[in-house]
């Protein structure tokens, strides 16, 4: 008799204990096309417990305890999802149909503005090179003081230096002369078409949306200017959040570069501001006795008003660029010498902008 209790009481134990282990079957497709997915993770991190789908798209996880548990569900190319589950499932009969939405993303619409028309780049007949997001972060971090290196190291455009002292440059492609190729900003000729000389070295590029390079001859659209092609620098425009941003760098050369830009939209008007401040020293890394990197001090200034109307936007703005730059005798450049070889450019510039665009449909 007594073993008899004994008996059926174990047997109540093991009845309860198995009545206690529940398990989870599911069945896991794609949300576009119905098809299952072979090998879903599917995984209870508060059990440490997880599986896999077969190349049905079925799993099935057993010995799951009562109690409410998260259940997550993950495949690569596809949003992660995470069900909150509590056993056991009184409503499931057949395994549960998952569906997982595969995950996406979009790049960027890049509209060009170089051709004189507002089209995307996939539209555009002409061949344009587009440098922007973190290529052009990369090499304005880099060279912040100006876009020699930007410019350098795309295929076709050779930025020569054209003063081994005073580090002039001019740009070459496919091999021309530096004066023919036309450096525009936002469309327009850049300091009314002197892009020949120091402009080249005293552009920074922290206020810079993207740069458009077309190669080959566009003196149609721009002037005998760009036979060998044209370099157009697009600006930094505001957008809904606001935008601020400094740099400093600092070289071995004893060289300093400090950046700042703010961009900000109110309703139908928004500004920009961009200013920098850069040095250099005169360096001599081959003791010779002549200037490889001239002695200058640039300060530019560059603020902006928009105005966004029903179909018409305008852009009014300025820039102010002032630089003493010398190069050559080193002896003559740290004043030690009155005598020598030298090469001395000051820069004032001061130019507005005025650009107004209507949409007739």
């Amino acid at each position: 008799m007594v073993k008899f209790y004994i008996t059926g009481i174990l047997c109540l134990c093991i009845y309860g204990l198995t009545f206690a282990q529940h398990t989870f079957r599911a069945t896991i497709k794609d949300s576009n096309t119905r098809e299952p997915l072979f090998g879903v993770s599917v995984y209870i991190p508060q059990l440490e417990k997880g599986a896999a789908t077969d190349r049905n798209g079925f799993v099935s996880l057993s010995e799951i305890p009562d109690g409410k548990y998260t259940i997550n569900i993950q495949y690569i190319g596809y949003q992660t999802l995470k069900l909150q589950k509590a056993f056991p499932l009184t409503e499931q009969q057949q395994p549960l149909i998952i569906y997982l939405t595969p995950s996406s993303e979009e790049m960027d619409e890049v509209v060009i503005t170089s051709t004189r028309s507002t089209r995307t780049i996939e539209d555009i007949p002409t061949r344009v090179e587009f440098i922007a997001g973190e290529e052009l972060a990369e090499k304005g971090n880099m060279k912040p003081g100006d876009i020699r290196m930007l410019l350098n190291e795309s295929t076709g455009i050779q930025t020569q230096q054209t003063s081994a002292t005073s580090y002039n440059s001019s740009i070459r492609i496919q091999g021309l002369d530096g004066k023919y190729t036309q450096l525009l900003r936002d469309g327009l000729p850049l300091y009314s078409g002197y892009s020949g000389g120091l402009s080249l070295m005293q552009i920074a590029p922290l206020d810079l949306k993207q740069v458009e390079v077309i190669k080959g001859s566009s003196s149609t659209l721009y002037g005998g200017g760009a036979i060998a092609g044209l370099v157009n620098l697009i600006s930094r425009t505001p957008e809904d959040n606001r935008q601020l941003n400094f740099m400093v760098n600092g070289t071995s050369a004893l060289g300093l570069d400090v950046s700042g830009f703010y961009a900000e939209k109110y309703g139908k008007v928004g500004t920009t501001v961009f200013a920098s401040y850069n040095k250099g020293t005169a360096y001599d890394p081959a003791d010779i006795g002549l200037t490889a990197i001239p002695d200058f001090e640039r300060f530019t200034l560059n603020p902006k008003l928009f105005l966004y109307l029903d179909k018409t936007e305008v852009q009014v703005g300025f820039n102010y660029v002032t630089e003493n730059r010398l190069g050559g005798n080193m002896d003559y450049v740290e004043e030690k010498s009155n005598t020598g070889y030298f090469e001395k450019n000051n820069t004032d510039r001061f130019s507005t902008q005025l650009i107004a665009t209507h949409k007739l449909a």
